[in-house]
């Protein structure tokens, strides 16, 4: 049976299978599948564990004998084989195929491997373990699969993200599960539980710095431009993420597209600036006094285009990128675009 790694937990609640092999590329989601095999064999009495790890020279007949013996206390027990290399040899696939045929009694045997290519996927003893057990097989997940995976693990911890505390944290850990599970500690020790939106994200990830992304935003739209770039480098220093600070001034930027389009359009600014907190209205006319809707536009643009270099997409420094955006944000760009460049 092949499982994946989501679909694991509920079958653990039913059944407990003498064979497990875990496979893929992906550490977390191996990681935690293995962590819960362990703790449901456990909850049924699996005291006893002893591990195997596979490397140059390594004697399949311990595997063979360890089966093949009784525990000391007559405790049930796991069995491990860790093999990252995925390729058992001849003895080791032999006695892999042996153990699927006639499984320890009162035992889990737990295979892990690396990726396995078609070949081995294939191969008898994988299709042996499996026929005994479950396969889990983990590949990497989809941006928009970890948007899914990261709303499951926030809401399992408490809190109830909205789709933009969402979409935050997977665009600034896309590609790296461990990384995404550190933010939603980090975001459960600091705010604890109930709801979560993108603002308590960026606050909670700004929580430790000396200045926050809130910061550089005000600065750049009140044109302060000594102040916006201190409060860069000072961002940049404290090793706050550049996607982030892309994500506060994409807010801004876009919010002013759209304010300035419509009060070009006819509305008032009070009309266009219903949505707007009270507070950050005098803020917002101030930077809206210094370019039109096609400046704002230009400038949301340039957003879009600095997301692709901090994701490595395209070329370029992304520290350089976000000085020149809120150079122009403020007033005061670096550099004159061309009229011919799109």
């Amino acid at each position: 049976m092949r499982l994946k790694p989501d679909q694991l937990a509920r079958y653990l609640e039913k059944e407990l299978a003498p064979v497990y092999l875990f496979t893929g590329d992906e550490p977390l989601q191996l990681m935690e599948a293995g962590d819960a095999v362990r703790a449901a064999a456990r909850a049924q009495g699996y005291t006893e564990r002893e591990v195997f790890t596979v490397e140059k020279g390594f004697d399949w007949g311990q595997l063979a004998a360890a089966s093949d013996s009784l525990s000391l206390f007559a405790e049930r027990r796991v069995l491990e084989v860790r093999m990252p290399t995925g390729k058992p040899g001849t003895q080791g696939a032999k006695v892999l195929e042996d153990y699927a045929a006639r499984p320890a009694e009162d035992t889990v045997l737990l295979v892990h491997t690396g990726k396995l290519d078609g070949s081995a996927r294939n191969s008898k003893w994988v299709k042996a373990l499996e026929q005994c057990g479950v396969m889990v097989q983990v590949w990497p997940l989809t941006l928009s699969e970890t948007v899914g995976w990261i709303a499951r693990r926030l809401r399992t911890r408490g809190l109830q993200p909205d789709e933009g505390a969402v979409r935050l944290l997977a665009d600034r850990v896309e590609g790296n599960l461990l990384a995404a599970a550190q933010e939603v500690e980090k975001l459960v020790l600091l705010r604890g539980s109930g709801p979560l939106d993108e603002q308590g994200v960026l606050e909670a990830v700004s929580d430790a710095a000396r200045y926050t992304v809130f910061d550089l935003a005000d600065a750049a739209l009140a044109g302060d431009m000594a102040r916006a770039v201190h409060v860069l480098n000072g961002l940049r220093g404290e090793g706050v993420d550049a996607v982030l600070v892309l994500w506060a001034l994409s807010r801004e930027v876009r919010q002013l597209a759209t304010v300035s389009e419509q009060m070009e359009s006819g509305a008032s600014a009070a009309q266009a600036m219903k949505g707007v907190w009270a507070k950050r209205q005098p803020l917002l006319r101030k930077a809206l006094s210094r370019h039109p809707a096609a400046a704002w536009r230009q400038l949301l643009a340039s957003c879009a285009r600095i997301d692709r270099v901090v994701k490595g997409q395209a070329p370029g420094s992304a520290w350089d990128e976000l000085l020149q955006l809120i150079s122009g944000m403020a007033g005061h760009p670096l550099f004159r675009a061309s009229r011919n460049v799109a």
